[in-house]
């Protein structure tokens, strides 16, 4: 039976690490005018020249005044997402008071949200939400864990929907994108929320993989720039051999190619296009965002009869200031001359390459899917590709070898002897230091030859370690790190994971089974865990995680690994199966809080710890207190750092 605990409260209050900039009053740093120009501001005393680069405006100089805040108004600007950053004394740093940020393998940008007259396409409006399900399945093609994200519709849960079955959609980021891009800044949950609302778009699953996977393999490839070639690479095999069987076991689908879409984004784009015409017997609906893909694909393109009669939709768009237009409108041009029929759409005012194209393409595609007749009738009146110029902007190894110069990786870990090294590139710098929770106070760093700042510590203890770069005297975040910590209350700190980490998800064996993550769909304010076996044991316990003051509801994922922890703990069979709801707290400094346990630490190093001591306290198979004993209710006093 389950045993329902109603409230236990972790506190986390975030580490007491190195204040690097004076604490003054809070200032808004972003402010919308009547006139839809923006006034973006930024406190920093010590810095001698700041910068805002914002995507429909690139970089404009900021003036600095006597308090130290300095200030610039761009614009005016389109209602939409765009990112942005500050670049101080030539260092790129995220907006300390945006809670919203660009997850990204290369720069961590936040994001600014214009709100429109009339609700957007992406807006949060008040309609039913699907959920949002962070997975982690191992993968046989990359020999490592792999990341991806499901999205289920509003009704996937309900109680006379719980036989239906629905298509699915593989929407792929761009490249450098992390799995969490066309959720966190394409927005696909909102978008296709509200078109379900509005009756616009079949309910479907949608499912965002990570397109570069390599990252995540225990030896990772040095060779610098991104794959771009598809079809028979370990993402395509991923995709079809571990990705796809993965998602038709675990969630409600239906498994034929009438029933399945793939796309993407820029590389994304690429990769879902390649696989998705290689694989003409699992998809029937193929998007492109900007991007185009191979032509040369044996029997595709000069059998286009049978090409034709397998698809649905052939949709492809592509902004004309694009540096990828020359190549997106030779490959549509190709697909007229083969007669592959196609439908076409061009942007001249989303800034070129950009995630507002991708979701203005998102917002046009997803009502064509898993509707034949919609679909049908965009390709019967779809158009010649646009004629060519000789002005095209074209993709060179050039233009690739600027845009994605050869990465700095940092962290590095050592194989055997414990070591990490941490690298950070300020050329003009004076003084760069590593700060965080795996060091006891700030550490020095050395500069080479090419402006790359580092630093090798040894002896670590393997764990999850929450760090940053202070660089004369400002917290910068790793920009190669590939996980940012979900910290809400200003700085975000970067995470450095070792791969041999008790609760290092690539340290857990392949058959080990994991619980369901969730992000709620009642308002994406709050994360629902549930173990392996819960509900179905003799036992199964439920509880409540609010966040520390300077945490958010995904910290006790992302940081605090609860999940993880709890799924090895019931494989190892020393707890009973649990459920916990991750919930940011609303609480103010000062306020109380009910709770029967309460975890006071300083660090999630410490917080982990006393996370797997709690769990074998309370839910222990071993000694676990009677189902009838009495939970005593006790206060807890907030305080914050």
């Amino acid at each position: 039976m389950k045993k329902l605990l109603t409230l236990i409260s972790f506190i986390c209050a975030s580490a007491t690490m190195t204040q690097a900039q004076t604490e003054l009053r809070p200032v808004k740093n972003v402010s919308f005018n009547q006139d839809g120009t923006v006034t973006f501001r930024y406190r920093n005393d010590n810095a001698k020249e700041v910068q805002v680069d914002v995507q429909f405006a690139g970089r404009t100089a900021m003036t600095k005044s006597d308090d130290g805040v300095w200030t610039a108004t761009v614009g005016p600007a389109a209602p939409d997402m765009y990112p942005y950053c500050f670049i101080v004394d030539g260092v790129s740093v995220m907006d300390p008071e945006c809670p919203q940020w660009f997850p990204n393998e290369g720069f961590k940008n936040s994001i600014l949200d214009i709100p429109g007259k009339s609700p957007l396409a992406h807006d949060i409006k008040n309609v039913r939400h699907g959920d949002v399900h962070y997975i982690n399945y191992y993968s046989k093609s990359l020999g490592a864990y792999n990341n991806a994200i499901v999205y289920t519709p509003p009704t996937y849960l309900d109680v006379d929907s719980k036989d239906k079955r629905y298509p699915v959609f593989y929407l792929i980021s761009g490249t450098t994108d992390t799995e969490e891009v066309y959720y966190k800044v394409g927005r696909m949950n909102y978008i296709l929320d509200n078109l379900l609302a509005e009756g616009k778009a079949a309910e479907m699953i949608i499912v965002l993989p990570y397109g570069n996977p390599y990252k995540l393999k225990p030896a990772q490839p040095q060779q610098g720039m991104p794959m771009t070639q598809f079809g028979g690479d370990v993402f395509s095999k991923d995709l079809t051999d571990d990705l796809m069987p993965y998602v038709e076991s675990r969630f409600r689908t239906i498994n034929d190619r009438d029933h399945r879409a793939i796309g993407g984004f820029s590389r994304g784009g690429n990769q879902g296009l390649s696989n998705g015409l290689r694989n003409l017997d699992k998809f029937s609906y193929l998007c492109s965002y900007s991007s185009f893909t191979s032509t040369d694909i044996p029997g595709v393109y000069d059998n286009a009869k049978d090409t034709n009669s397998k698809l649905h939709l052939f949709w492809l768009g592509v902004g004309t200031d694009d540096f990828l237009y020359g190549n997106a409108r030779d490959y549509m041009e190709f697909l007229d001359q083969k007669g592959i029929r196609s439908v076409k759409e061009y942007t001249d005012d989303k800034f070129g390459h950009t995630w507002m194209n991708a979701r203005y393409f998102l917002t046009k595609t997803l009502p064509l899917l898993f509707n034949p007749k919609a679909s049908e009738k965009a390709m019967r009146n779809g158009k010649p590709a646009l004629a060519k110029t000789g002005k095209e902007q074209q993709f060179t190894p050039g233009v690739m070898a600027r845009l994605f110069p050869r990465p700095i990786v940092s962290p590095e870990y050592g194989t055997e002897d414990g070591s990490v090294t941490f690298r950070f590139k300020a050329e003009n710098a004076k003084q760069v230091m590593l700060d965080g929770e795996i060091v006891s106070s700030p550490k020095a760093m050395q500069k080479d030859a090419d402006g790359v700042w580092s630093i090798t510590l040894t002896g670590i203890v393997p764990d999850t370690y929450r760090y940053c770069f202070v660089v004369d005297g400002m917290q910068v975040a790793d920009p190669n790190s590939l996980w940012l910590s979900p910290d809400y209350g200003g700085f975000k700190y970067s995470i450095a994971e070792f791969p041999t980490a008790r609760y290092n998800i690539q340290n857990m064996s392949a058959d080990m089974a994991h619980g369901e993550v969730k992000v709620n769909g009642i308002n994406y304010q709050s994360i629902d865990y549930v173990s392996p076996g819960f509900g179905r044991a003799k036992r199964s316990y439920r509880c409540n995680l609010i966040s520390g003051l300077n945490d958010s509801y995904e910290s006790w994922i992302k940081v605090g690994h609860v999940n993880l922890i709890a799924d090895r703990l019931v494989a190892e069979g020393r707890i009973y199966p649990v459920s916990f709801y991750c919930l940011q707290a609303s609480y103010r400094e000062g306020e109380t809080l009910p709770a029967f346990y309460s975890g006071n630490f300083t660090s999630w190093v410490e917080g982990r710890k006393e996370i797997e001591r709690t769990l074998l306290r309370y839910f222990g198979t071993k000694n676990v207190a009677p189902e009838d004993a009495k939970v005593a209710e006790k206060y807890l006093f907030m305080t914050g750092n």
